[in-house]
């Protein structure tokens, strides 16, 4: 996988991020490489998050079906967190 490709996979997440927030300046995503995966950790305006996740989650869903589909394409494992501002590590 190539450098290339990882800063792809972050615009997209923050794109579907940004057309999903009422503060699109505010989203915020961070790369963390594992070995064979990689975390992307989605962060948004508090008032937004619920926006992200979606009813019953189903929006976050969406968002990981189509990193899923990334993943397959690109033979490397993503996987979405959405941190809430008092999350920090």
């Amino acid at each position: 996988m190539t450098q290339v490709d990882m800063v792809q996979v972050d615009a997209l997440v923050r794109e579907i991020a940004r057309a999903l927030v009422d503060e699109p300046d505010s989203v915020e995503v961070e790369a963390v490489s594992r070995d064979e995966n990689t975390i992307l950790r989605l962060r948004v305006a508090p008032p937004d998050v619920g926006k992200v996740i979606g009813k019953q989650g189903r929006t976050a869903r969406s968002v990981r079906t189509i990193l899923g589909a990334v993943s397959m394409k690109l033979h490397h494992r993503y996987t979405l967190d959405i941190l809430e501002e008092d999350d920090e590590e």
